[in-house]
């Protein structure tokens, strides 16, 4: 399976996704779409009770449903129960709640939307800065931001190229990073701007993204030059870039006196900017 991890909104809450290339299917959270449909404070055990029930009932649907990985609350890599959309057409039945049949539309939404963009993958960028606006993120911000997964691709690309795995070796080269030019742990980070679930990136300042898109492409083109081999080597490599970004990161706080880690993140920033 050739996956693709992707984040989609409904309704201003994010619902995680993965495309699978091969199969030209989305794959989709269970639990975020249980958290949407019920407004439920604990998801999980809604699902848990609710499949345990489904299963008792000998319902196919539920025993088809795949695991796979994709990024927990803590930013690591953990299973997930997911469904593609025919199967949540069918489990959305099971779930009483007044956004059913909106959501079902939205699902029938997103199977098309992929469709287009594989004929014109411009539209990715378009729908993603769409998505961001509704949030209502600003044009220079969001502009930063969709730079931001340009060069996020363009490091992962040359990490697998150096036989690098996808979840928890991506997760501790970006942990490396992300210390190296912040002083401090992706989850440190997130715990200082208040966050628990939100992605990171999306809660960091324009000044914050810059720093880390430099640490992140220093580190891809210092990879490319020393051709790691090996785990040990590319952490050496990813110190490196990383430590690109904390240079300039110190001198521009010691020409402005100012910090650049901020703890302000977007709930805080877009409910003052529409107040």
């Amino acid at each position: 399976m050739t996956k693709k991890d992707a984040l989609k909104i409904f309704e201003d809450k994010k619902i995680r996704t993965v495309w699978d290339d091969e199969l030209e299917k989305w794959y989709i959270s269970i639990v975020d779409v249980i958290a949407v449909l019920t407004d439920s404070e604990n998801p999980q055990v809604y699902w848990r009770v609710l499949k345990k029930r489904l299963l008792s009932e000998g319902n196919q649907t539920v025993t088809n449903c795949n695991g796979l990985k994709m990024q927990a609350i803590d930013g690591k890599m953990r299973m997930t129960d997911v469904a593609d959309t025919e199967q949540l057409f069918r489990l959305i039945q099971s779930i009483p709640s007044p956004k059913a049949e909106p959501f079902k539309g939205w699902l029938a939404q997103i199977a098309s939307e992929r469709l287009d963009e594989m004929q014109d993958p411009e539209l990715t960028i378009d729908r993603a800065m769409e998505q961001y606006m509704q949030l209502g993120y600003s044009e220079n911000w969001i502009n930063q931001r969709l730079k931001s997964l340009e060069v996020r691709k363009e490091l992962t690309d040359e990490w697998k190229k150096r036989g690098m795995q996808e979840g928890q070796q991506f997760a501790t080269l970006t942990d490396i990073i992300t210390r190296a030019w912040a002083d401090r742990s992706t989850k440190e980070y997130k715990q200082f701007k208040g966050l628990k679930k939100e992605n990171l990136r999306d809660n960091m300042t324009n000044t914050e993204l810059i720093l880390n898109m430099l640490a992140e492409a220093s580190t891809k083109d210092i990879s490319q030059v020393v051709e790691p081999d090996t785990f040990e080597d590319n952490i050496k490599v990813a110190k490196q870039g990383g430590n690109v970004a904390r240079v300039a990161r110190e001198e521009l706080e010691s020409r402005t006196g100012k910090k650049v880690i901020s703890p302000l993140n977007a709930k805080n920033v877009l409910k003052n900017k529409n107040e």
